[in-house]
């Protein structure tokens, strides 16, 4: 080759590198210093520190990715029951994660397990607390049956161990996520170096355990204010906890929100997410359109597999008929006569398990039978209560001790803990958080504009000052108002509405639950179908699975298709 071209080549591939390394110097540096002042972002001299390194929300234990969109909220069949609950309705939903399958027995035994070890049953200020948290396992009684084994076995037997716990109400299932949140935020805490190694299981107590948001507002109260647990592995396995300044001195510094390393919390689904996710409409999606609809969580019209190797095989666990839970002995239609266990169908287009059937689930809505979209088309859910931080008056927060526990009996007779030591007490938002607010009003939006005065038919009568005073919501709904009240020993006296003119069981303390059941008929496997039930009580047949919102950008894939 011409000596004159190979020196041409040599000086361009230099230029090329050159430039490259200049790019990658500038990319690198700027990552690192304020697009807003020039300073320098994470300097070892202190200043302003921040998360630059973020690439995206992790995917929690048991979740799988649920990418938001557009769809038809509501029914697609005949509403042959004529509840006239579900009209179709556009909503749209943003990306979340959700259990891959539901809560299993072995997973709420993790829990029970914990309750008993932190707060244990034979001290009697703790005995409410564990009680509290324990299935009701007397769900599986039948006046004409005999299911004594399952009273006796299911929640423990290792042979229900995958199977999806039941005799969970609404309140316990919301109690699991939120201790689900700070387990899983106390390992990943511990993971990085904040936290010291094993004190989840060897150091913590009644009086020092981890709370999420106590660690977020108040870290040196997390652990009852024991600094060995909260200033990390004092064994050099990963320090992160601890900052050193240009003199060598060291300061302890804590996980915040903009580390990226706490997740946001466990929760019960929406009912809006609960159906986008059960529909996996991603099946029928062609380009920017869905092809047709979806009667269940499949692509078909019918509940037996077409796919020649299962050709006829139910493709979930309900009634097949009167008297037919499960086919004859050898050749049995689902495999299952009671509940079966996780995973033994095939999952939905998302990668969930058991969307219909098995065991219909709680979602976190308050009932209401009409979806209200002329007011909200976006992550629809009703049942908001805004709350805030208690404050003390030196300005901290009020973390709840051991003698500020309070337990609230429900409408059943039992009793349960409104709150746990460690946890941050919290108020209903007042007038200094709503004063000249156009978003909301008031702490309590449960019943807006369905169950409030405004939304009656006394509404000419509405006051303002009023609001509130009285349960407004029965005198749109009407619904027995059961008591319960303890009489000068202390013992439960319960007492029945018996009153003949109560027309409805529709209040604030009913919430919805979806999908169809080992106990039901082909009907309620449809996604779209709604039904209600009291939040503190338990069936044999509801169960629940977690959910967690999505921070950052709507979509996993790299390339954003925009069009």
């Amino acid at each position: 080759m011409d000596m004159k071209k190979v020196l041409a080549l040599k000086v361009f591939i230099a230029l090329a590198l050159t430039l490259a390394f200049t790019s990658c110097k500038k990319s690198s540096s700027s990552k690192n210093s304020s697009r807003a002042t020039g300073w320098q972002i994470n300097s070892r001299e202190g200043g302003f520190q921040y998360n630059t390194d973020y690439k995206e929300q992790e995917t929690s234990p048991g979740l799988v990715f649920i990418e938001g969109g557009t769809f038809t909220k509501g029914r697609v069949q005949d509403d042959v029951m004529h509840d006239w609950n579900n009209t179709p309705t556009q909503q749209h939903v943003q990306s979340f994660y959700m259990d891959e399958t539901e809560v299993t027995n072995a997973m709420y035994m993790e829990y029970l397990d914990w309750i008993k070890r932190v707060y244990p049953p034979s001290d009697e200020n703790f005995r409410a607390i564990y009680h509290g948290a324990l299935p009701d396992t007397l769900v599986w009684r039948n006046r004409l049956g005999y299911n004594e084994v399952m009273t006796e076995n299911y929640l423990r037997h290792p042979g229900y161990g995958e199977y999806p716990v039941v005799g969970v109400s609404w309140i316990q299932a919301v109690e699991f996520a939120n201790w689900r949140t700070d387990r899983v935020n106390e390992h990943n805490l511990e993971k990085a170096g904040y936290l010291k190694r094993d004190a989840k299981i060897t150091d913590v107590s009644a009086d020092a355990t981890f709370n999420t948001d106590t660690y977020i507002n108040a870290p040196t109260l997390t652990y009852g204010g024991n600094e060995e647990i909260i200033n990390g592995d004092s064994r050099g396995r990963g320090r992160r906890n601890v900052q050193t300044d240009a003199d060598g001195n060291e300061t302890n510094i804590y996980a915040t929100r903009e580390t990226g390393i706490i997740t946001p919390k466990y929760r019960l689904p929406t009912e809006t997410e609960w159906e986008y996710a059960a529909l996996g409409l991603s099946e029928i999606r062609s380009y920017n359109l869905y092809r047709g609809r979806k009667k269940y969580p499949w692509d078909g019209q019918y509940t037996r597999s077409g796919k020649r190797k299962i050709r006829g095989d139910q493709l979930a666990n309900f009634k097949q008929g009167k008297g037919d839970y499960g086919g004859i002995a050898g050749w049995s239609d689902d495999g299952a006569d009671i509940t079966n266990a996780v995973k033994s169908y095939a999952p939905n287009d998302y990668g969930l398990y058991d969307m219909a059937g098995n065991v219909a689930e709680w979602v976190a809505d308050v009932y209401r039978p009409i979806v209200d979209d002329e007011f909200n088309d976006f992550n629809y859910y009703r049942g908001n209560v805004y709350t805030k931080n208690a404050i003390n008056e030196d300005g901290s927060v009020k973390v709840v001790t051991i003698d500020d526990i309070v337990y609230d009996t429900l409408s059943n007779g039992k009793v349960v803990a409104r709150n746990l030591p460690g946890e941050i007490l919290q108020v209903p938002v007042d007038e200094n958080e709503t004063y000249l607010r156009t978003n909301f009003d008031k702490s309590n939006q449960i019943n807006f504009r369905d169950g409030d005065k405004r939304s009656s038919r006394n509404f000419e009568s509405f006051n303002e000052d009023e609001e509130g005073d009285a349960d407004n919501t029965n005198l749109m709904y009407n619904s027995p108002k059961h008591t319960i009240t303890r009489d000068s020993l202390g013992n439960i006296v319960r007492e029945y509405d018996k009153d003949n003119d109560r027309n409805s069981l529709i209040n604030d303390e009913v919430r919805v639950y979806k999908g169809g059941s080992w106990k039901d008929r082909e009907y309620w496997l449809d996604p779209a179908q709604r039904r209600y039930f009291p939040q503190d009580m338990a069936t044999d047949y509801i169960g629940f699975r977690c959910a967690m919102s999505r921070v950052g950008s709507k979509s996993k894939a790299k390339h954003k298709t925009k069009n």
